[in-house]
């Protein structure tokens, strides 16, 4: 199985990866995980404001700081993934990879960082299912 990984380095990332690694049947090298980060875009003055090498390094370390732990925790359980940083609107990013991709399955938290105005899922939880027709684990 082909299965993306969203991460945000919130708490319900850490959910995520820990049902992972408690279910023997999602977690192994009989499949292929992507981990993606998505980074949402600076405002168009401050990117012009900055410049474009600036802006590119602070989005690779914010994507890095997310993808590190993430790798270091699935390699401990002998697993080697692929990572992608993109930015972007957050849900839609995450869906259009998922489809263009051909993954089986997208696993994701119900909620990230900016979760505090949803009550059973988060914004890019939803925006994902909306967006995407490939199958979508929510750990909670």
């Amino acid at each position: 199985m082909n299965i993306l990984l969203a991460v945000d380095g919130s708490p319900y990332t850490k959910k995520m990866l820990a049902y992972l690694a408690a279910h023997d049947e999602m977690l192994g090298t009989s499949h292929n995980y992507t981990a993606i980060t998505v980074q949402p875009a600076l405002p168009p003055r401050a990117r012009a404001a900055l410049g474009k090498e600036t802006v590119d390094s602070y989005y690779a370390e914010e994507g890095e700081k997310v993808l590190a732990p993430v790798v270091k925790f699935l390699g401990r359980h002998g697993v080697q993934l692929k990572t992608v940083t993109k930015v972007g609107p957050v849900g839609e990013t995450i869906a259009k990879l998922a489809e263009s991709g051909k993954y089986d399955l997208i696993v994701m938290g119900t909620h990230g960082h900016g979760s505090l105005g949803k009550l059973v899922m988060g914004s890019v939880s939803t925006q994902v299912l909306a967006n995407c027709t490939v199958p979508v684990l929510l750990v909670r």
